[in-house]
């Protein structure tokens, strides 16, 4: 089966995950409750998939002036890869119960290391038990792989190039709920509103009724009309935490715009400073 480095059907995972070099990773996960993903694990899961937790796995430690999801150490990542399995040469299927926000973490995450076989599958864990495939409640039991990381500092927007008007020509897009973005609410972080200059595309509008990935098309369609005359490479996304703008990046490399950064601190590090300047309010 070819290689994959964007998303996946049910049907290609699980064609997939009987060949030799094939990993699945479920990284279920409930912010308001960090334990639930790894109970729903517990309770079904696709086959010999292993899992990895939002926070422990694919975060490292919040501290002062960091968001609350920072970037992990990529050493540390890498060996939990390795544990659940993964080596330099494997395809990689994630999955979650979110639409892939959450997957969509470990597909970028696992890209900025430098490995380009990994995919999400669209319709997460959902599509996997609706079309009838196996589960197990089993906890996987991986052979330790042999993961190296190269990792590629290139693919991150940071807080200081934002502040030192580094990034001017760069499009920074916000990809929150249109109310966090206006500032009309905030059920999350300390403080309401959007960094000056931003611009909103709610990541959910990346998915279909079905919470599926829109097809390579459609999505170039919607993202061109952001995007205009400025190649993908000028753009940044954010989000909350540096979590749901991994979805976006997601589509924008599915549609073949692939080459925006990720601003990993996103609204929750920039707001840690009450001396950076806040937006509230409709747009200019």
């Amino acid at each position: 089966m070819d290689r994959c480095s964007t998303v996946v059907s049910a049907a290609q995972a699980y064609s997939g995950s009987r060949e030799a070099g094939w990993r699945v990773i479920d990284v279920r996960f409930r912010l308001p409750a960090p334990d639930a993903g790894w109970q729903m694990y517990r309770g079904g899961h696709v086959p010999g998939a292993a899992y990895l937790h939002l926070e422990d796995d694919l975060s490292g430690p919040v501290g002062a002036g960091s968001g609350r999801h920072p970037l992990p150490e990529p050493g540390l990542l890498a060996h939990r890869l390795a544990g659940a399995g993964v080596e330099n040469g494997s395809q990689v299927v994630v999955y979650d119960d979110a639409g892939g926000a959450i997957a969509a973490r470990l597909w970028w995450l696992m890209r900025w290391l430098g490995h380009e076989n990994v995919a999400v599958m669209n319709g997460g864990y959902q599509a996997w038990v609706n079309a009838g495939y196996p589960v197990c409640t089993a906890e996987a039991v991986c052979a330790t792989g042999s993961f190296v990381p190269s990792t590629r500092p290139g693919m991150i927007l940071d807080t200081r190039e934002i502040e030192s008007g580094g990034c001017s020509d760069t499009l920074l897009i916000d990809v929150r709920e249109r109310d966090r973005f206006l500032g009309l609410s905030e059920p999350i972080d300390s403080m309401a509103g959007r960094i000056p200059g931003t611009v909103n595309h709610c990541y959910l509008d990346d998915l279909d009724a079905d919470r599926l990935l829109r097809k390579p098309a459609e999505l170039r369609d919607r993202w061109q009309e952001i995007l205009g005359n400025r190649p993908p490479g000028s753009v940044a996304c954010m989000c909350g935490s540096g979590v749901t703008a991994c979805l976006s990046l997601l589509a924008m490399e599915a549609a073949g715009l692939g080459g925006a950064r990720l601003y990993a601190g996103s609204w929750s590090e920039w707001i840690t400073d009450r001396r950076r300047p806040i937006v509230t309010g409709p747009e200019d």
